[in-house]
């Protein structure tokens, strides 16, 4: 990501201040809260989507730092829930919010969170910015919901299962670049192409992540901790539907009822791969990535697509 961050790099430290002082708080323990959050926020690539893509279209300005304000405000209140309801006990390699505080805490952490933000674009009348964030909040919780219920039944689907991550993950990256293009470009044309855009990246995005469930590095998260959860991601989906019937019965017996035992995890994992799964997971994800490319280059050559077309290609070359 040097060259987002090196063409980004006055606009980063604005947005900085920008973010500091929206997470600001008049209650002693959440502006410590807010603070922790705050010194171990992750590598900012969606606010840095929203500033490239505003960039694209003209000078960012005041409405467009709000815009990624929002943006990184709804996604950190989301990882705070996350952690709630998975249970999680560290984040990005340091102690999550519930950890040190509690669950109760840190929801009404999550829920500050999206109040401020949709505060601060209501207060500065950022009202397309907040429309098309809010559609963002809807679908992360409907792609949310609909894995819940899908995990119960462990549903077989594949096009199931882009909906969930559409909703769970694109939404977001897509309303992102929307929102920052909102900002500057004035044919809603572009913005809409943008938005398609991000969501192809979000789509990428998520496959890599599920991924890494299936990996051997260090992401900051257990391995196989997907199937102990029984989610069914696409490396998974792929191989129960190309196995013989045997062990397919096997692996969905596995992920029903023995999905917290180590070595039976490792069983479904090692078959995963054996099956091919890991493979058709990677070419999908690239040809969401290769999607949003073609998009990308409709606009015009510059820096900033350069940056925006490397941002592209981190999410799916990234190590963790």
């Amino acid at each position: 990501m040097n060259l987002a961050k090196k063409v980004l790099a006055e606009e980063l430290n604005m947005f900085e201040a920008h973010f500091k002082e929206a997470v600001k708080s008049r209650i002693a323990l959440l502006d410590r809260i807010m603070q922790y959050i705050v010194k171990r926020k992750g590598k900012q690539m969606r606010p840095m989507f929203v500033l490239l893509s505003a960039k694209l279209g003209g000078p960012i300005n005041d409405s467009t730092y709000r815009a990624a304000s929002l943006v990184e405000l709804v996604h950190t209140a989301t990882l705070v829930h996350d952690d709630v309801v998975d249970d999680s006990m560290e984040r990005r390699g340091f102690f999550s919010v519930n950890a040190l505080w509690k669950n109760k805490i840190a929801i009404l952490v999550g829920d500050y969170l999206l109040s401020k933000g949709l505060l601060l674009s209501l207060t500065n009348k950022d009202h397309l910015v907040l429309e098309i964030l809010t559609e963002a909040f809807k679908l992360m919780s409907e792609g949310e919901l609909l894995q819940f219920e899908k995990s119960r039944k462990l549903n077989l689907n594949e096009d199931i299962y882009y909906d969930i991550i559409k909703g769970k993950t694109a939404s977001l990256l897509a309303s992102a670049c929307a929102a920052g293009a909102s900002t500057t470009f004035e044919d809603p044309k572009q913005v809409d192409q943008l938005k398609l855009f991000g969501e192809k990246v979000g789509m990428a995005f998520q496959i890599k992540d599920d991924l890494f469930d299936y990996g051997t590095q260090d992401v900051g998260k257990p391995t196989g901790n997907d199937i102990k959860e029984k989610k069914l991601t696409l490396p998974l989906i792929y191989a129960l539907n190309n196995c013989s019937p045997e062990l397919k019965r096997k692996l969905i017996y596995i992920v029903r009822n023995e999905n917290t035992q180590k070595d039976k995890v490792q069983f479904v994992v090692d078959t995963v791969q054996q099956c091919g799964g890991i493979q058709y997971a990677t070419d999908k994800m690239l040809a969401f990535r290769d999607e949003a490319l073609h998009i990308l280059y409709q606009f015009p050559d510059s820096d900033v697509r350069k940056a925006l077309e490397e941002l592209v290609r981190y999410t799916t070359d990234r190590k963790y």
